[in-house]
C-alpha cells in the first residue's frame, strides 16, 4: 500500500502566499512520517501558480537524509520537465492529462493532441535522467463542462499511455463527481488488463462520501492512494469553488480498520496533522 502525501496539492489552491520557510518547515515534518512519496511542489509558470513560484528553494532546504520518502513535482510542459529534471532530490515528474478538452486548456494552456506529443517529449527526458513519469488522467470520473465523458474513454487514454510506457497512471476525480460505480468500474477494468502499470486513485471528495470511494477504490485493486492533511485544497484551475482533497487521516484510519500496517510514524503523523492547521488558517 502506498500513501502519496499531497501538500502541493493543498497549498496551490490558497490565494494568500505562504511564507517558504514555513512550507519547509510542514514538508520536513511530513518527510518524517514515512509516506511512500511526498507531492511537495511543482515547476509551472508563477504567473499560473504564483504559491508554487518558491519551489526550487523549498526543495533545496528538505530535510531528505531523515526520510526514505520520494519526491514528485509536477509539470505541466517539457520546459518545466527539464528544470525539475536537473535536481537529482526529484524521482518523480507528474503530468496532468486531461479527458476534458476544455480543462486541459485551461489547466496546462494546451489542447488533448499537444498534451500527449509534449508528453512522449518529457518521457524522453524522464529516461535520460533517471525519473519516472506519473501521469494524472485529470476529469477522469467527468466533468462540468459538458465534454464527452465516459468509462471507455479513460481506457483508450490509458492504452495511449501504455503505448508510451507510463509506468504509474493516477486516476483523477478532478471535482469530486466520482462514485462507488464508476471507480470500481474503471480499476476493477483497468488494474487486470494493464499488468505492468501501477495505478493509482487521486480522489476529491466531500466529507461525507469519502470512505465509499476509497472502499470502492481498494477493493477493485488500488493499492496507491494520493490524500492531503485534513483534506485541504483542491485544484484551483477546476471551477470557482474548490473541492477537497481526500484527508490523509481518513485514509490512514480506514486501512488501519481494516487490518493493513501502513508503517507511518505516529507521533511524526499527529505534528504534521496539527501543524497543516497552522500552515493553512
Amino acid at each position: 500500500m502506498k500513501i502519496i502525501e499531497c501538500p502541493r496539492d493543498a497549498m496551490q489552491g490558497i490565494k494568500e502566499f505562504i511564507p517558504t520557510e514555513k512550507k519547509i518547515a510542514y514538508i520536513n515534518t511530513l518527510l518524517e512520517v514515512g509516506f511512500d512519496t511526498i507531492d511537495f511542489g511543482s515547476f509551472v509558470s508563477p504567473k499560473a501558480i504564483p504559491q508554487m513560484s518558491d519551489t526550487a528553494e523549498v526543495l533545496a532546504n528538505l530535510e531528505l537524509e531523515k526520510t526514505n520518502s520520494k519526491l514528485l513535482a509536477i509539470i505541466a510542459n517539457v520546459r518545466g520537465a527539464d528544470d525539475a529534471a536537473q535536481h537529482k532530490q526529484i524521482d518523480y515528474l507528474g503530468f496532468p492529462l486531461s479527458v476534458s478538452e476544455t480543462f486541459q486548456q485551461r489547466n496546462t494552456n494546451k489542447s488533448i493532441a499537444e498534451a500527449m506529443e509534449q508528453l512522449a517529449q518529457i518521457q524522453e527526458i524522464c529516461h535520460k535522467h533517471g525519473k519516472k513519469l506519473v501521469t494524472y488522467i485529470s476529469m477522469g470520473f467527468g466533468n462540468p463542462y459538458n465534454d464527452p465523458w465516459d468509462a471507455e474513454t479513460v481506457i483508450r487514454f490509458v492504452e495511449e499511455l501504455h503505448k508510451l510506457e507510463v509506468k504509474i497512471i493516477s486516476l483523477s476525480d478532478t471535482i469530486g463527481v466520482s462514485n462507488p460505480e464508476n471507480i470500481s468500474y474503471l480499476f476493477g477494468h483497468l488494474i487486470p488488463a494493464f499488468k505492468g502499470v501501477e495505478f493509482g486513485a487521486h480522489l476529491h471528495t466531500t466529507p461525507t462520501t469519502w470512505q465509499e470511494k476509497v472502499e470502492a477504490a481498494y477493493k477493485a485493486g488500488c493499492r496507491r492512494f494520493d490524500g492531503a492533511m485534513r483534506g485541504y485544497g483542491g485544484c484551483p484551475m477546476a471551477k470557482d469553488e474548490l473541492v477537497g482533497n481526500m484527508a490523509t487521516e481518513n485514509l490512514v484510519g480506514y486501512f488501519k480498520n481494516i487490518g493493513l500496517n501502513l508503517n507511518l510514524n505516529k507521533a511524526a503523523f499527529d505534528r504534521a496533522l496539527a501543524e497543516s492547521s497552522v500552515v493553512f488558517s
